[in-house]
């Protein structure tokens, strides 16, 4: 029943608050003939009379004015809902929901929006930190307009494009027998205890791939959820790592130059296939793909 009286609850509203139908008519710019008929079925569905008809004037009943406070609560949700998304869509002031790697919530995005503030500085950001899979995810329930993600997805309903590459090290402890190495090729880490990113993360995607075009299959020791909790593992002698640099010294570690093969995450932004842009996420978009070949600090 709610999808067949949704269309006259405006009309009931105006009726109620003119109490009188042709000046409710008037101000809702419909036929009077169209608006009588509107409420005479709208309390035929009911099965309930809403008003007192005296003339041409009319006065809600006990009904009537328990069904106008919920009507009036329904139809101001329905206005801020409708502000919302226009505010949202502005193109001065509009919202962008973007998903990043956790790996670059340090420096990389933030320079980034920092970068693209200089020329739309009220355009506002709805920002969430989640791994690979995930994003992806909440890009396709619309939950995210946009994400930065590696690997760059290949899936029929995405958009994805490639905008830069991180080189991979191999992160050993300071202790380590390769630590006083520059390079390595990393089948000499082949009998190695690893430490990782769960499984579903990109990371551990590309490690184990890595790992396995290096000859070997990773023997894995812990799985964590953010890179930096890995080199602290690292650094405590519970194994090593692929990881990408990180954004200030961490103590503890050494960090190797993978000779072969060659160890790279392609970063990539990704966005759902055939969704129209509202102008701030297209500006975005237009401003993340500019950036392809330096997107990385």
């Amino acid at each position: 029943m709610a999808l067949s009286l949704a269309p006259r609850l405006a009309y009931f509203a105006g009726v109620a608050r003119t109490e009188h139908v042709t000046r409710a008519a008037q101000e809702l710019n419909v036929p009077q003939s169209t608006l009588s008929r509107a409420m005479a079925r709208l309390e035929r569905d009911l099965g309930v009379e809403l008003f007192a008809r005296h003339g041409r004037t009319v006065s809600l009943t006990t009904a009537g004015r328990t069904f106008l406070a919920s009507v009036e609560r329904a139809l101001a949700e329905v206005e801020r809902a409708a502000e919302e998304v226009r505010a949202d869509a502005d193109p001065a002031t509009g919202k962008v929901a973007f998903g990043f790697l956790h790996t670059m919530g340090a420096e990389t995005v933030p320079g980034l929006l920092h970068a693209f503030r200089a020329d739309h500085p009220r355009v506002r950001f709805s920002l969430v930190q989640n791994y690979g899979e995930a994003m992806l995810e909440r890009l396709r329930a619309g939950e995210l307009d946009l994400c930065l993600t590696s690997p760059v997805p290949d899936a029929p309903d995405l958009v994805a494009r490639r905008l830069d590459e991180q080189k991979l090290r191999l992160v050993v402890p300071a202790d380590h027998r390769l630590a006083a190495r520059r390079r390595i090729r990393l089948a000499e880490a082949a009998e190695e205890t690893f430490v990782t990113l769960e499984p579903g993360y990109g990371l551990r995607r590309i490690t184990d791939d890595l790992c396995r075009r290096a000859g070997f299959r990773p023997r894995v020791a812990f799985e964590g959820e953010e890179a930096e909790t890995l080199r602290g593992l690292v650094a405590a002698g519970l194994g090593v790592a692929l990881l990408p640099p990180p954004t200030v010294p961490r103590p503890g570690v050494v960090e190797l130059t993978v000779t072969a093969p060659r160890a790279v995450r392609e970063i990539g932004v990704a966005w759902l296939a055939g969704r129209p842009d509202t102008p701030p996420v297209a500006a975005f978009k237009k401003f993340l793909l500019s950036r392809r070949g330096n997107l990385l600090p």
